[in-house]
């Protein structure tokens, strides 16, 4: 977990993330969530994930939300549900959490990889059209760190050319596009509730939502066996349920989840104020949009250097991330990669300062200080 970082010289005193103070935050609430599924004896697919369901779906502004196994799953079976299978192509991006484009595999499909744009590090529309061939079924464009893609071009695009759109959402619950959430756009959207999120479960979990129906039963249908009555698989289907428990603290944890949006933008708001000055690039709020801040990345020609400072005076920090996708040892060779100049540039020198609501102004004022202490020495 990125927030699980040693110093060198002494103890962690400030880390990148720390889930378990949420917990604490809310521990009568979700103690008593917990004990009423313990009590309930029904354990999977009960009333809490359909309660959950159904808030999940009207926070988004959709008609169904479907609790699954992880976001990586979710991903995964909006796109079976969309029909992309083997020799398929997915457009997205590289500069993203390795599960956009593990979750293309599982579909048994081609991942498609291009290029950011360099002021918010989303899905670059300019870059779609020139990647699309007659195998293209779908795009992904994911809302990284907390900030929303550029949807309309990119629904343009995918109107044009009958084109799938499925939105990865997991770093970005709650984030706006236009005053519209994200997840709400495309033909699907997909969530993460893994802990570290802005809306973190105590283990994994995932969900799809969807303002088409047709399209929530058949991701119902994927997510259990196919079953339309238990134990008959009328469809193939796969085993990635959300389980009562995590629903129950995600039920807990959505009713605060505008709040902590507030404080993670009031401590961003702190960083853009104070760092202004310094020799780095900071990160920029798409026009009419609301990012929630889910990572706070910083651009620098410094970043090892300012990194290893950092620890060593106690302050976690992560990359997000190191190695491009199109990099690594499994993608690399693929016959649809190609160079990504915006993409290759950034994951040199982008670092995730921590940023949780639970941080208080006084730990991200010891971040600001340390950081300035590092580039006037």
């Amino acid at each position: 977990m990125d927030c699980l970082c040693a110093a060198d010289k002494g103890v962690i005193m400030i880390l990148c993330s720390n889930p378990k103070t949420q917990y604490l935050s809310y521990k009568s609430e979700i103690d008593a969530a917990i004990f009423r599924v313990l009590n309930s004896g029904w354990y999977i697919l009960g009333n809490e994930v359909r309660s959950f369901e159904e808030e999940f779906a009207n926070y988004i502004g959709v008609a169904h939300g479907i609790g699954v196994g992880s976001g990586t799953e979710a991903l995964h079976l909006a796109l079976s549900a969309c029909g992309v299978t083997h020799g398929d192509e997915v457009i997205t991006v590289s500069h993203t959490a390795v599960a956009t484009v593990a979750a293309i595999g599982l579909a048994d499909a081609t991942p498609v990889l291009v290029d950011i744009d360099p002021d918010f590090y989303t899905i670059d529309p300019e870059k779609i059209e020139s990647a699309i061939s007659s195998n293209t079924k779908a795009i992904i464009p994911v809302h990284i760190y907390g900030q929303p893609a550029d949807m309309d071009p990119v629904m343009e695009i995918a109107e044009k050319y009958s084109l799938k759109v499925i939105e990865d959402c997991a770093q970005a619950h709650g984030s706006k596009y236009k005053g519209q959430c994200v997840g709400s756009f495309g033909d699907m959207g997909c969530f993460s509730f893994y802990p570290t999120k802005n809306l973190g479960a105590i283990g994994d979990g995932g969900m799809v939502v969807t303002n088409n129906s047709d399209l929530n039963e058949k991701v119902k249908l994927l997510r259990e066996y196919g079953w339309k009555e238990r134990y008959v698989s009328s469809s193939k289907g796969w085993n990635s349920r959300l389980d009562e428990i995590q629903a129950s603290i995600l039920r807990v944890k959505l009713k605060h989840l505008d709040k902590s949006n507030q404080k993670r933008r009031k401590l961003a708001g702190q960083y853009l104020k104070d760092l202004k000055d310094l020799p780095l690039e900071l990160p920029e709020e798409r026009k009419n949009c609301a990012h929630v801040y889910h990572l706070f990345v910083i651009k620098t020609n410094k970043r090892d250097m300012l990194q290893d400072y950092l620890k060593e005076n106690g302050i976690c920090t992560s990359i997000h991330y190191p190695v491009p996708i199109n990099r690594q040892p499994h993608y690399k060779d693929s016959s649809k990669n190609r160079f990504l100049e915006v993409t290759e540039k950034v994951a040199g020198e982008i670092l995730s300062l921590p940023v949780y609501p639970e941080l208080s102004l006084k730990e991200s004022k010891i971040v600001i200080n340390t950081i300035k202490e590092f580039y006037l020495e």
